[in-house]
């Protein structure tokens, strides 16, 4: 058994900053996403993801899990993160499953629509759906928010969710399973990322009152609430400047999570085993108690 204090580093991690978006490859250290850990078992073969934002830290995560899984996986990136994206398809394909990556700019709508058309043309369907790409700007105060960066945090984390969400509904076929990535922020939010939790907030909200919604279709909506996960976001600006070395350090497990601890998560809600399991929002945070 592993012991959840030691299995990853709890040494606080150096300062670093990456212009946004940030690669993963170049993160010191570089985040565990089950490169090398993750096992399958067939629980999703023969199903079809899309996950966004899946070519690093929690998305990545999942998509390395549904593919050992059995399921083919379209992966959707900002196009900076070309190098990132090509890495995680070399290990969807090394599994003999199939990987369509789609690069593109969350907060246009008309390329939202034309992402879930393209990854269902290219895998035949659609029966995941996880909403994971997010944008996180951290700022002392609502002074320092840009309507820039306001406008370019909801589009990112709200609004594309709802027209990806939107159009890959009438796709989906009763079991299939839509998994929208929130936050301890949804729930005790920073006062440093005053826009990030408020967009938070709504993916949760979103999730409980979508899956009301579904429910009826035979699909299934639920979170994940990750606390201080080591991806790049936190480099790319989602840490105060100066304050890398306490990211994650205050939660009772005295560590930041490593997106391959969530991968199973991911795996279970997407599953046909925990059928009965429709619009919840669970916890990975470290022992914080939030959600």
């Amino acid at each position: 058994m592993d012991n959840p204090q030691t299995k990853y580093t709890n040494e606080p991690f150096k300062e670093q900053r990456q212009e946004w978006p940030a690669l993963q490859r170049n993160m010191d250290p570089i985040p565990d996403c089950g490169e090398k850990s993750y096992k399958g078992s067939g629980r999703l073969a023969g199903r079809k993801a899309l996950v966004t934002g899946g070519d690093s830290g929690i998305g990545r995560a999942a998509v390395i899990a549904f593919a050992r899984e059995g399921a083919d996986v379209a992966i959707n990136y900002y196009p900076n993160e070309e190098p990132d994206a090509q890495d995680v398809a070399r290990l969807v394909r090394d599994e003999g499953r199939k990987a369509v990556l789609i690069p593109g700019d969350l907060t246009q709508q008309q390329f939202c629509i034309d992402l879930v058309e393209e990854a269902e043309r290219q895998l035949g369907g659609i029966d995941i759906l996880v909403n994971n790409a997010a944008y996180q700007q951290s700022k002392e105060s609502i002074d320092d928010i840009s309507f820039e960066q306001f406008d370019r945090t909801m589009k990112t984390n709200l609004y594309a969710m709802f027209w990806i969400t939107k159009t890959a509904v009438p796709l989906m076929k009763p079991g299939a399973a839509i998994i929208n990535t929130a936050s301890v922020n949804s729930f005790n939010p920073g006062e440093e990322l005053l826009d990030y939790a408020t967009t938070k907030g709504g993916i949760s909200i979103f999730t409980k009152g979508l899956a009301k919604q579904l429910a009826n279709k035979g699909i299934r909506v639920n979170a994940v609430a990750p606390g201080p996960v080591w991806t790049p976001l936190q480099v790319a600006g989602g840490q105060l400047p100066g304050t890398m070395g306490e990211f994650g350090q205050d939660t009772p497990l005295g560590r930041a999570g490593q997106p391959a601890e969530l991968a199973a998560l991911y795996v279970l809600l997407a599953s046909g085993e925990i059928t009965y399991t429709d619009g919840s929002v669970f916890g990975a945070n470290g022992g914080t108690g939030v959600i």
